[in-house]
């Protein structure tokens, strides 16, 4: 079994470039400079959380179990995660939360119904 690659410089910590791949068998080699895929910019943690939320396929209510942690930390490194990766859905999200608000501030009777009605369909 080979060596795990190793996606940041053990020197000075920047993000390292793939510039040969060798096949094993033929032994046919490919120079160029190649892009590591996206999950290769997580940590090992984040690796491990990620293959953890997989095996328990999806369910977050089985990622607390196995981990021992809670809904909110469950949510809050999938989320430090889906950041690190880059959300192309980001304004979606973002779109998301400004309605959450508006929900939680009816909620909490900050504003009243009327007001979130108009409030959401600016949205």
């Amino acid at each position: 079994m080979g060596i795990e690659v190793i996606t940041t410089c053990p020197i000075c910590e920047e993000r390292l470039n793939v510039t040969k791949l060798t096949c094993g068998h033929c032994h046919t080699t490919i120079e160029n400079k190649f892009d590591f895929p996206a999950l290769f910019s997580l940590n090992k943690e984040q690796l491990q959380f990620i293959q953890t939320f997989i095996l328990c396929r999806g369910s977050i209510k089985e990622v607390e179990k196995v981990l021992g942690i809670s809904y909110p930390t469950v949510r809050n490194k999938l989320e430090e995660i889906i950041s690190e990766l880059g959300d192309p859905y980001q304004v979606n999200q973002e779109k998301a939360e400004e309605k959450k608000n508006i929900l939680d501030r009816l909620g909490s009777g900050d504003i009243s119904p009327e007001e979130a009605v108009k409030m959401l369909k600016k949205k």
